[in-house]
């Protein structure tokens, strides 16, 4: 009788708990409904004209982009359209003060650019960008130079066909081309310049509606669009690497972008420090299909830069620190080309915990930068015409000289051409004084320490202010031998770098 009750009394206390267990079930789901519905209305949907990319098809995952190294010449970038035309911050930093919409921001793409007056050119950059590589006439690129000797430059060179490059305009409510009549003249002018080939580009241009952006692959991540000329050149990659590094700064990309490539010119050994620049490079040939950029970059050729315009425009600048720039700032001097000078060798890994190696070698380095035979292009012979004639017998002199003085002098041997860019660097960053002809070699000196003494010398046939003008920008001390011919006294040299080096206590 007892054990039946107690199964009685068990049965109805069972009865009595099963509701509340239900109730229990039913508000766990209540609450994971509400936050599912709550996350939604954070992360709405995807738009459907938006197709969703393959990670096989992406040119790299987004933990790809390499961070912006700390850099101890770093001033901010921001457009100032209250600075003066002609002064030096205009030419090297923030004188892309117009922006200038073409297509508003909204829920597919936009496009705008930042326009300079005193370089007479801009910076370009849109969102969900289309460019079709079927319709760029040119070769391939990237081959090794021994497949394509003798082919002409203009095979390398881009022509584009209308709708090259699309751009989605959903907030604009509009199709056609992308830019109005008479804007290229305007904000991307010619300017004595041949084969402009940005401009051309931007010419091809078409907004397209919303599904009509037709892609074979997505890129993520922000890109640079690059088309280089003479790229086998230090000078005029650097002008090249300049630009794109200014496009980066003003366009205010959080990492360093990849770089696509809008040319067909073979692989050169210049390519290595692009890859070390910026996070990813691709020609755009080698894509086998219209590729689409979230955020694509349109950078101003190197004949638009400081650096080469320079050489025909004069205007006041000169080189300062960076920390007397931030204390008074001054718009008649720069710290630029020192900031893009450590952007270089922090690159390559030489720039320790944002700090500029001091000297470190044993004694006074003096780096004679010479001239060698190397292959450039398809185009070029594989000879380097001399600036220096008795460039050999200098050096000899030089280097015998060193050796009977009481102060350790080593004199280094700067045959580029034969070192990798990481040891040109680390060469130059050692020197206490660099010597040199005319070349572009001598263009290093971008990356030189504030200390670096500078001695040129230069051919009456080469009369040329490019290092000259490299060393101003930079504050480095220099110095000049100018030849009535190609042929220097040994003795004058000599001469003449015995009194840099008294200078420094030598």
């Amino acid at each position: 009788m007892m054990a039946g009750r107690t199964t009685h009394s068990q049965s109805q206390r069972l009865r009595r708990l099963i509701p509340c267990v239900l109730f229990i079930v039913f508000a766990v789901h209540a609450v994971s409904f509400a936050l599912y519905l709550l996350l939604q209305s954070h992360h709405p949907p995807p738009n459907p004209a938006e197709p969703e990319p393959q990670t096989h098809e992406r040119l790299r995952a987004p933990s790809s982009q390499k961070p912006w190294p700390r850099l101890p010449s770093l001033l901010p970038w921001t457009a100032d359209p209250s600075l003066p035309p002609r002064s030096c911050e205009a030419y090297f930093g923030n004188g892309f003060s117009r922006r200038v919409d073409i297509l508003p921001e909204g829920r597919g793409g936009w496009f705008r650019c930042h326009h300079s007056e005193t370089l007479g050119s801009s910076i370009c950059e849109g969102a969900r960008v289309r460019l079709d590589p079927a319709l760029v006439a040119m070769s391939r690129g990237g081959e090794p130079i021994g497949q394509v000797m003798g082919r002409a430059e203009e095979e390398e060179l881009p022509r584009y066909e209308p709708g090259a490059l699309e751009v989605e305009g959903v907030a604009a409510g509009r199709t056609g081309p992308l830019l109005e009549p008479g804007f290229l003249d305007a904000y991307v002018p010619a300017d004595g310049i041949g084969m402009h080939t940005m401009r051309a580009l931007l010419d091809s241009a078409r907004v397209v509606p919303p599904g009509e952006l037709h892609c074979s692959q997505w890129v993520e991540e922000p890109t640079l669009l690059v088309t280089r000329f003479e790229y086998a050149n230090l000078f005029h990659t650097i002008t090249d690497w300049y630009s794109a590094y200014v496009s980066s700064r003003v366009t205010n990309l959080p990492d360093r972008p990849n770089v696509v490539f809008v040319d067909g010119h073979c692989k050169a050994p210049l390519e290595q420090t692009w890859e070390a620049l910026f996070s990813n490079v691709a020609y755009v040939k080698n894509f086998s299909g219209p590729v689409c950029f979230r955020h694509a970059v349109l950078s101003p050729l190197g004949y638009e830069t400081a650096l080469f315009k320079g050489l025909s425009e004069s205007f006041s600048c000169e080189g300062a620190s960076a920390r007397s720039l931030r204390e008074k700032p001054d718009p008649q001097k720069t710290a630029r080309l020192s900031e893009f000078g450590e952007m270089i060798i922090a690159s390559f890994g030489l720039l320790d915990d944002g700090i500029v190696s001091s000297k470190t070698s044993d004694g006074l380095n003096v780096l004679f930068v010479r001239r060698e035979d190397y292959l450039a292009h398809p185009r070029h012979s594989g000879k380097v015409e001399s600036r220096l004639s008795n460039e050999q017998e200098v050096f000899d002199a030089v280097d015998s000289w060193a050796k009977g003085q009481k102060c350790k002098i080593n004199v280094v041997n700067g045959l580029f051409a034969h070192m990798s860019m990481k040891e040109q660097l680390r060469a130059i960053l050692e020197a206490s004084v660099v010597i040199g002809a005319h070349g572009a070699g001598m263009t290093h000196l971008v990356s030189a320490t504030r200390d670096t003494k500078v001695l040129e010398i230069i051919s009456s046939l080469y009369r040329r202010p490019h290092f000259a003008l490299i060393s101003h920008w930079k504050a480095l001390e220099y110095h000049a031998i100018n030849l009535p011919g190609s042929y220097a006294s040994s003795a004058d040299v000599i001469s003449e770098l015995r009194n840099i080096l008294k200078g420094l206590g030598c």
